[in-house]
């Protein structure tokens, strides 16, 4: 068994689609179905099954899959030690969407300026997953959007905005200064099932001040999904005010949320990483 097999197969499960995760991955669509049958023989089990869509794990595979990462997530981690005694060390600083507004290039470029010998790697994750790769070990250091599990890691509050309601252009509330919860009441809202429930229901504000639930709209698995989907007017969705100047689009409306509680975005970090130490002091000057 090779780490590179492990790698395949979770490219395969991200994709759901041996054709999809071969391109993704930079190998041909049989040579990625051969490394898979080779990994399955000498597991003695199977880990796919295949459907017309595409692939889907089977019940060894799910265990396999879960497995697999945790030994990925332990050879980066490897690596990433090395290097850090390789060079002047890496950085890998994890943040979603708009992260923590202006902040997040700001601290990078000052971390660097500050430590020029350091290697500072961005990695953008979608939905909530920012938290997982942290405590996976996947990033050093994260702009986390809470509510989240952040485990055994440091954290402090770093910032804090406004939300707001995306709209197409073209909607009834697009021209007003601000709208409230029960204004959208009404309009199916952009959700995802990849972040974790509570996450989900903070941004949706589920249940309202009025105990009622939002109209869940249309599933998305990343915001320029989501964005595709409001500007074609499938739903509305709610978002930072950082997210509505990051991502400008002509075909959308961004107005304030009266009554929703602000985004707070912690910045959280492994203890014991003195570059993750170090990040987190020059955020606090920053601040």
């Amino acid at each position: 068994m090779e780490l590179r097999q492990l790698r395949y197969l979770a490219a395969i499960a991200a994709h759901g689609n041996l054709g999809r995760a071969a391109k993704a991955l930079y190998v041909s669509q049989p040579a990625l179905s051969y490394a898979l049958k080779r990994l399955e023989t000498e597991l003695g089990v199977r880990l796919f099954d295949r459907t017309p869509a595409g692939v889907a794990p089977t019940p060894a595979g799910v265990d396999v899959l879960a497995a697999a990462a945790e030994a990925v997530a332990a050879a980066d981690r490897v690596g990433a030690a090395a290097r850090r005694h390789r060079t002047g060390g890496v950085l890998r600083v994890g943040f979603e969407a708009s992260g923590a507004g202006e902040l997040t290039t700001r601290a990078r470029a000052e971390f660097a300026r500050r430590r020029p010998g350091v290697q500072v790697v961005p990695k953008r994750f979608d939905w909530g997953a920012e938290a997982a790769a942290l405590r996976e070990g996947a990033v050093d250091a994260a702009f986390v959007w809470l509510p989240a599990d952040l485990g055994d890691c440091e954290s402090a509050t770093v910032h804090t905005e406004p939300r707001v309601v995306g709209l197409p252009t073209g909607h009834r509330l697009a021209g007003r200064a601000s709208v409230t919860l029960a204004e959208t009441s009404g309009e199916p809202l952009m959700w995802t099932d990849k972040a974790p429930r509570e996450w989900v229901d903070w941004w949706a504000v589920n249940p309202r001040p009025d105990g009622s639930e939002p109209l869940w709209g249309p599933k998305n698995d990343n915001v320029e999904e989501m964005l595709e989907q409001v500007a074609e007017g499938a739903a509305v969705c709610f978002a930072p005010a950082s997210l509505a100047a990051y991502y400008a689009r002509p075909d959308l409306a961004w107005v304030p949320l009266a009554d929703a509680e602000p985004l707070r975005v912690a910045l959280a970090w492994h203890p014991g990483n003195p570059l993750a130490a170090d990040f987190a002091a020059v955020v606090r000057s920053l601040l």
